[in-house]
């Protein structure tokens, strides 16, 4: 069995020495398939989370070890089927566990400058941000 792998739009690639058993190639496609995942409303910012998956969002002011639940889940996959919210799926959540409250991210530089008038100045800014894992979504 030959598997056909997509690089570009242009470049196809065909990879000959990967064969699969029709059972095997059944059990990871429905592997692929049947992953939940909820896209939720955190913190003012939209992610897409899986169960396991460890996320970087605003700093919150919650202790390490300590489990958050957000409730603003606006879209459900649960195993193909898709739920979505208006605006927010009723009686769904997505349970997290602190991992560490004082993280920070990247540092980002502001420079503004006005030509011509000497006007030179430099900020620079990391915001404060709280790492979680995401335990469980919960559907109703």
């Amino acid at each position: 069995m030959r598997v056909k792998a997509r690089i570009s739009s242009r470049q196809t690639v065909q990879y000959t020495s990967i064969t699969f058993g029709e059972v095997a190639l059944a059990a990871v496609i429905k592997n692929i398939i049947s992953t939940m995942y909820a896209i939720v409303n955190m913190q003012g910012q939209q992610f897409k989370v899986e169960a396991g998956k460890k996320l970087f969002i605003h700093r919150m002011e919650t202790e390490k070890g300590a489990t958050v639940e957000f409730d603003e889940v606006l879209l459900v996959d649960n195993e193909g089927n898709v739920t979505v919210g208006t605006p927010t799926v009723k009686g769904s959540k997505v349970v997290c566990e602190v991992l560490d409250n004082e993280c920070r991210g990247e540092k980002i530089l502001v420079f503004h400058k006005k030509r011509r008038k000497g006007y030179r100045k430099l900020n620079g800014h990391r915001q404060d941000l709280t790492n979680v894992v995401v335990k469980e979504i919960v559907v109703a």
